[in-house]
């Protein structure tokens, strides 16, 4: 199975197991920042995280980067069916990104502005994107588990 078929499948899974998202993580090619510059859809993978809910009560879109360190991090969807950037939940609504270690591997990550939180990419093909949310995420989510999320290139 290639790897954007292990992807597709795990997002489209009623409930997805952290060991086979850490597997798919490991097979796939690490990112520059510079590759993460524009506009993302977001979604996440099915692991019963409470992020998923949070994200979904404020209305997550997306992210977009409009320059390594004009990120922001929460593109919501208004009751108008507009999009904006949510500068208020946690304490927030910015962020950059750089190139950091994560489990042996340099890759883009996106670090936020107002929490120790990291949101860290890796290749799934030319428009989409994987990502893991590690950090201090006990105090933002009541569990130190990690996040797994996805991306695609978004032309909105």
């Amino acid at each position: 199975m290639s790897l954007r078929e292990r992807f597709d499948v795990l997002a489209a899974a009623a409930s997805a197991d952290t060991n086979d998202l850490d597997a798919l993580w490991a097979d796939l090619a690490v990112l520059t920042p510079e590759e993460m510059l524009g506009a993302w859809r977001g979604g996440d993978f099915a692991t019963g995280h409470p992020a998923g809910g949070l994200l979904t009560k404020i209305g997550w879109h997306g992210k977009r980067f409009d320059s390594l360190l004009d990120g922001h991090p929460l593109i919501c969807r208004g009751e108008d069916g507009e999009l904006y950037s949510n500068t208020k939940f946690a304490g927030g609504g910015y962020s950059s990104l750089w190139e950091v270690g994560f489990r042996g591997e340099t890759t883009a990550t996106m670090v936020y502005d107002a929490m120790p939180v990291f949101d860290h990419f890796k290749r799934v093909d030319d428009t989409s994107v994987m990502g893991i949310m590690n950090g201090k995420l006990e105090a933002a989510f009541g569990t130190p588990d990690n996040y797994y999320f996805w991306l695609e290139r978004d032309d909105r």
